[in-house]
């Protein structure tokens, strides 16, 4: 396995390269890595203060991990903070984030960029969100005796770790000095691989993550106006086979207001949704017409978003909340950023990767459907029944709060061991 793992991370880098060369995101994995190490060497030179290294694939860990972040920001404000991103989707939309000291991709995973790597940063902890195994950088990690964490962590049965062969991947996770995962299942799954002594149950931290974002929202003026007091179905992070399910009933039901936030907004995408929905009109160019005195209400019902950052505070305005992604093979997108608003939520029936959607739904806070006639069945016996409507909302709420604390217990732990000093 280990001579596979070698042999991938070889081929990588090329195979992005000559992918680049008509994908825009792998041609950003390839240059946001150009002249890394001299980026690194300059930012660290000569530091003095203690750094934690938090490490997430792409936007969902980051978000994941964030709150982490934010409380050590809080408790310690000497360390410097250094955040990396594997991926494009990651790293192109929080550079600039304000809570770490610097923010960058990180290296292929390989000896010589992990030695070179901490020989640079020299963290004093180092954290990994959720999915992120890299052996190199693991195995240097422990062989420097660097406090090393799992947050959010979630384990299935079908993983390598699981297997007869996964002795390489079980190497991996034996590097980290303790394994925070969301819940029992995965607990007792890396029990049965030996790992007994450094793995705590502390639920997921995007709970604590969503409910931040919730207490903190501000209205939309914008998107206030175009949902003029109607009912609202927000669609978020939709991808085509999403909006070929949601776009008759939009087409249908012009005194609804729909929001679809696709999952990605380049021009065929945008392009696709105003074809699909007859009576849309794209965020910006609703925008544009308000700024200039018109009333285009009266003509759209659905609103395409076209820009990125803003789907967890649409959530707000729903009625009822419909998340993509669980029609295609991927699954489901982050539900609880609806749920936290009390709002019931609809999605495709590809979900079972995704725990907490089977929790909610056994709550009666989220409902699943197979195809298009289910999900305007659906979506009329909530809009019409509203007692029904009542207590779905309210297990959706109840569901994220009883939840929360997933931080406060990693934050707990990385006191009481002194894993950081003021």
């Amino acid at each position: 396995m280990q001579a596979v793992y070698r042999l991938f991370i070889w081929i990588y880098p090329k195979a992005a390269w000559l992918l680049g060369l008509y994908n825009r995101k792998a041609r950003l994995w390839v240059k946001g890595r150009r002249g890394l190490f001299k980026k690194l060497s300059v930012f660290f030179h000569n530091n003095r203060q203690p750094v934690v290294w938090m490490h997430t694939a792409s936007l969902g860990e980051f978000e994941q991990g964030r709150p982490i972040l934010e409380h050590i920001r809080q408790l310690y404000p000497k360390h410097k903070i250094l955040l990396s991103f594997f991926s494009p989707s990651g790293y192109e939309i929080r550079k600039h984030y304000e809570g770490a000291d610097l923010v960058c991709y990180l290296p292929m995973d390989s000896s010589g960029n992990a030695s070179r790597f901490l020989n640079i940063v020299q963290p004093s902890l180092v954290i990994f969100v959720k999915y992120e195994f890299w052996h190199f950088y693991l195995q240097e990690t422990r062989q420097r005796n660097i406090p090393l964490l799992l947050v959010s962590g979630i384990f299935r049965k079908d993983q390598p770790f699981f297997q007869w062969y996964g002795g390489f991947h079980r190497a991996m996770l034996s590097c980290f000095t303790q394994l925070f995962v969301q819940n029992a299942a995965s607990a007792t799954l890396l029990q049965t691989a030996g790992f007994h002594t450094n793995v705590s149950v502390s639920g997921d931290t995007r709970f604590d993550r969503v409910i931040a974002i919730a207490s903190q929202f501000q209205t939309l003026p914008v998107v206030n106006r175009f949902c003029d007091h109607r009912p609202v179905i927000v669609a978020g992070s939709t991808w085509t086979d999403d909006d070929e399910v949601l776009d008759h009933f939009a087409n249908i039901h012009p005194e609804i207001r729909f929001i679809i936030a696709p999952h990605d907004i380049d021009s065929d995408r945008l392009d696709e949704c105003l074809k699909l929905y007859k009576h849309a009109i794209l965020y910006s160019a609703y925008e544009e017409m308000l700024s200039e005195g018109a009333e285009p209400q009266r003509h759209f019902n659905v609103l395409i978003i076209d820009n990125i950052g803003m789907l967890s505070k649409l959530y707000h305005y729903a009625t009822l909340a419909y998340v993509g992604g669980g029609f295609g093979d991927d699954g489901i997108h982050n539900i609880l950023e609806a749920a936290v608003y009390g709002k019931p939520v609809l999605f495709g029936p590809v979900y079972q990767k995704y725990f907490e959607a089977e929790e909610l739904l056994d709550a009666g806070g989220a409902f699943s459907v197979d195809d298009a006639l289910e999900l305007e069945k659906q979506f009329k016996l909530l809009l019409e029944n509203k007692a029904l409507y009542d207590v779905a909302a309210k297990a959706a709420l109840d569901y994220v709060q009883q939840h929360a604390g997933a931080t406060q217990k990693i934050i707990q732990y990385i006191q009481a061991n002194r894993l950081l000093t003021n």
